[in-house]
């Protein structure tokens, strides 16, 4: 999953969708994920949604404006689950958020991935903007800098760590879905977690 500046949110979510764009959204999602977003024109989501044709165009004036929309929501819904199910691990508990953070990351992308490959389409793995403003590698600043703070992980760049680890768990999920085979999520997520957290025990031996 990666972001560009135009499709970076901030680490807050945004306002929530009017119900028009929204019905768009889900008529978009359905119709782009069947068909492939090429084939798919504003008339033909606004038909799916129940809408007139202007509504569309009153909310996106053009499909990527479209998709643009939809990437956001993705990735909002996305950094909601993982807030969500790092807020049930018990306080002070760096390392039970870092497990959680890369199982439920990890469970996002694969539940998902069809969704995924629809709104970022578009995006190439090497976009360099990508690292700039991304939502998720926001979150993984955060974590690392509260261990960090409670001393229990070491590390001399907390952003460039976070980068790090989220291009390990995005190219390791990318490459279960190439080969094919079934994902074994639990074995895929401890070998996630084995690595992150040898990286950031690492540097106490300097």
């Amino acid at each position: 999953m990666t972001t560009s500046r135009s499709s970076a949110l901030a680490v807050s979510p945004p306002p929530a969708a009017p119900p028009a764009a929204a019905a768009l959204m889900d008529a978009a999602e359905r119709l782009f994920i069947e068909r492939g977003v090429e084939r798919v024109g504003l008339a033909e989501i606004a038909a799916a949604a129940g809408l007139p044709p202007r509504t569309a165009r009153e909310h996106y004036a053009t499909r990527e404006q479209l998709l643009q929309a939809m990437q956001d929501r993705f990735v909002s819904d996305y950094c909601a689950h993982l807030d969500a199910a790092m807020a049930r691990c018990p306080p002070g508990d760096w390392g039970a958020r870092l497990r959680t953070f890369v199982r439920t990351g990890v469970d996002g992308y694969l539940d998902h991935v069809a969704l995924h490959d629809v709104v970022f389409h578009d995006q190439r793995s090497h976009d360099r903007h990508a690292w700039q403003e991304n939502p998720v590698i926001e979150r993984l600043v955060e974590l690392l800098e509260g261990g960090i703070a409670a001393r229990v992980w070491v590390a001399p760049d907390p952003r460039l760590t976070a980068v790090i680890f989220f291009t390990a768990l995005h190219s390791a999920v990318d490459r279960v879905i190439a080969s094919g085979e079934p994902a074994d999520r639990q074995r895929l997520s401890q070998t996630l977690i084995g690595y992150f957290e040898r990286s950031v025990q690492w540097w106490t031996r300097f």
